[in-house]
């Protein structure tokens, strides 16, 4: 160290940067040549003393926390290390983050401006990084109108002034490499608006781990030593005809489902087991989790996601979700994760005006905020917030091997009208109410994860008629996988909601949807949407007394396992259970003791068995080629007949919506042979009055346009099937 080195005062420069707001702090800090020397400045406001290790003592600025030495000779050592005592006493020793260059290179750069960086997750955020042989973690976030950005964190006392960020220009990102800092730290990012002077301290938007709420830090997360253990399943996924495919949905809030004996979460390594050996025995094929995506309020249920990169802390490490995946796949049970682009919470620790400005949303509200919902709206137009959102997908598909997304509220997406006053909206550029941004994203949506990963699925919620949903991109369509029936599922609630006396009167709420069932591939949901806010439980809205209540509630898991579609039940519901559904605690599980609740439970897990092992009830659910009506119009008596058919096999199945059993009930039939009982709703095993039929032959008596019939006994409030 230079000895002669003369005392220094603070130049505007140092001055900017103990007020944290220097835009280049890198200019100034770290090593610099200055007259064929090196000279090297550092600004330590928790430091008594300093010194580069192996060059002796640096000297302080009188009246500042800034020390300056020389290095001589020039680029002698490749990084140095910093050593002294903090002014509680306290040794440091660390390498001084201003000594090393970006760590970003400009293809990312470039990739991600042009909103086609599908792994940008991998650069911007926190990462383990080793730079010559020196480990650390690389920080780098995207804030494009910030005049400072700094990391802050439990390392460095929460203050902004300690660890300023370098900006990478017109891209809008900062970034810096801290060397020697452990795997494990909290922090954020301070960012100081270049137009207000307003100091904000945001959560990583990147960040893949989160602080247990109502703590919202980032977590630096470990490097992942995770050991997959899935690989059969993804190829079998990769191959997979999911079209032709049964596809039961069990709709799982893991909040809720269930809890410990003190009230708290279960772990996703305890729900992997429990829950996979509940639903493997009732016979679903997957499951759907409501947003495990990081969220500040429970009452959301996820819907208002602030982590789109992390799964909530609320069950555990990104590692024990992991485990909870791996352990589905090895049993062969498929995950669909709810996933919300369409809107995010105002937080003021989040997403919402991030930088200051408006750079996730839009800045007009009349485009930029869900007034119903009290939620911002992503600027789909925006190359960044795209790849942002684009990214989230491909990274819960990569990294955590979820099958498929259900994606939250895409009419809202579609329409810039939507939930909106006459006045209260901005026709696009061509006068119209759709918005052509949110159309380009989705189209890039399910290109980009259909094209990387083959055999996933992505659904979507969409409640209106909009053409082409669940059709391929090229051909005009939005491309998702499959879309939830709404149309249908309102209908049918409806329908049943009706005391049976008066059904025959609405008769064509049950045959209505056949009309369009084959224009899009559609699940059939009856979700947790259903069971909230007042609607009460599925049960509960079945008309009748107690038994006629549990035998709608049999007959209409019927007619969803029967009819057209993928299937889709919230938990709660396979057991009828009766009170509307409480985010805050367990399901009622007690209830499942008790036979009617048990017959419930058994009759789904039977319909599961019947659509699994018979093809005609799932190869055709997207084609009209496996339905076909046998009688729609038996309006006074309120019972509707169907065959499904699929590869030389064919199912009759008969509906009865009264309570009154009918004898001698006639329906054509193809060919003659024994048709043989296989399901009857209204089984004693279910809680039924056990009224059917065995088997019955078929009679040489033309009916119905068939050239044979069969005269059968309908139970109440009931579904046959039969097969020859």
């Amino acid at each position: 160290m230079n000895k002669q080195q003369k005392k220094i005062s603070l130049d505007s420069d140092s001055t900017k940067i103990s007020e944290a707001i220097h835009h280049d702090p890198f200019s100034i800090l770290g090593r610099h040549i200055k007259r064929k020397k090196t000279h090297v400045t550092l600004y330590l406001p928790y430091a008594e003393s300093a010194s580069i290790l192996g060059y002796g003592e640096l000297t302080r600025i009188p009246d500042s926390d800034f020390f300056e030495g020389i290095i001589a000779p020039a680029n002698s050592l490749k990084h140095y290390e910093v050593q002294g005592i903090d002014k509680n006493g306290h040794p440091f020793k660390q390498y001084d983050p201003y000594d090393f260059p970006s760590q970003f290179p400009e293809f990312d750069q470039h990739l991600f401006s042009e909103g086609k960086h599908w792994h940008i997750y991998k650069k911007l955020g926190a990462h383990p990084l080793t730079v010559d042989g020196i480990e650390g973690i690389q920080f780098a976030v995207w804030a494009p109108n910030a005049q400072r950005v700094s990391l802050i964190g439990d390392f460095n006392s929460w203050d902004g002034r300690c660890n300023p960020m370098r900006s990478l220009g017109g891209c809008g990102i900062w970034e810096i490499f801290m060397p020697s800092l452990d795997d494990v730290c909290l922090y954020k990012f301070e960012i100081l608006n270049r137009e207000s002077g307003e100091i904000l301290a945001k959560v990583d938007p990147y960040g893949q781990e989160f602080e247990f709420r109502p703590q919202t830090a980032s977590i630096v997360r470990q490097q992942d030593a995770y050991q997959w253990n899935d690989s059969a399943w993804i190829k079998k996924r990769t191959e997979s005809d999911w079209l032709h495919a049964p596809m039961s949905v069990y709709e799982v809030h893991l909040g809720s489902w269930r809890r410990d004996v003190r009230g708290n979460f279960l772990n996703y390594r305890e729900l992997a087991v429990q829950l996979v050996e509940y639903v493997k025995n009732l016979g679903f094929t997957h499951v759907e989790l409501l947003p495990i995506t990081e969220h500040p309020l429970d009452a959301s249920w996820g819907y208002q996601t602030t982590g789109y990169f992390a799964p909530t802390s609320r069950h555990g490490s990104p590692e024990d979700f992991k485990y909870f995946m791996d352990y589905c796949h090895k049993h062969n049970v498929g995950v669909i994760l709810d996933w919300v682009p369409a809107h995010f919470p105002k937080d003021s620790f989040a997403l919402a005006r991030f930088d200051g400005s408006p750079l996730y949303e839009h800045e007009d509200p009349r485009k930029g905020e869900h007034r119903d919902w009290g939620t911002l709206i992503y600027n789909y137009g925006r190359n960044e917030v795209k790849n942002f959102l684009l990214a989230s997908a491909v990274f819960w598909i990569e990294e955590f091997h979820i099958d498929g997304l259900r994606v939250d509220a895409v009419a809202s997406m579609l329409y810039l009208d939507y939930s909106r006053e006459a006045d209260d909206w901005v026709p696009n550029m061509y006068g119209g109410n759709e918005n052509l941004e949110a159309i380009d994203f989705l189209r890039d949506l399910n290109s980009v994860t259909h094209d990387l990963h083959p055999g996933t699925v992505i659904m979507a919620e969409e409640s209106t008629s909009w053409p082409q949903v669940t059709r391929p991109t090229w051909t005009g369509g939005l491309g998702f996988s499959m879309k939830w029936n709404m149309g249908w599922m309102h209908d049918i609630l409806s329908y049943m909601s009706l005391d049976s006396i008066h059904r025959c009167h609405h008769h064509d709420k049950l045959t209505f949807g056949m009309l369009y069932a084959f224009s899009e591939n559609f699940v059939l949901p009856f979700s947790h949407d259903e069971v909230v806010h007042g609607k009460g439980s599925l049960l509960s809205k079945m008309p009748g007394d107690e038994w006629q209540k549990f035998a709608n509630l049999r007959l209409l898991y019927s007619f969803m396992f029967t009819y057209p579609g993928k299937k889709l039940l919230f938990q709660g519901c396979e057991f009828g259970q009766g009170a509307e559904w409480n985010f805050n605690q367990a399901l009622d599980w007690f209830q499942t003791d008790y036979p009617q609740h048990k017959g419930i439970q058994t009759l789904v897990k039977d319909l599961n068995q019947l659509y699994s092992k018979h093809p005609s009830l799932f190869h055709y659910d997207f084609d009209h080629e496996g339905f076909e009506w046998i009688d729609c119009h038996d309006v006074q008596q309120s019972v509707i007949s169907y065959r499904r058919k699929a590869a030389g096999e064919e199912l009759i199945v008969i509906l009865n919506f009264t309570p009154i059993p009918r004898e001698n009930y006639r329906i054509g039939v193809p060919k003659a042979g024994t048709y043989v009982e296989v399901f009857n709703s209204d089984s004693n095993y279910y809680g039924g009055s056990d009224v059917g039929n065995s088997q019955v032959m078929s009679d040489a008596e033309a009916w119905m346009n068939n050239p044979h019939s069969i005269n059968l006994t309908l139970p109440p409030l009931a579904a046959v099937v039969l097969k020859i």
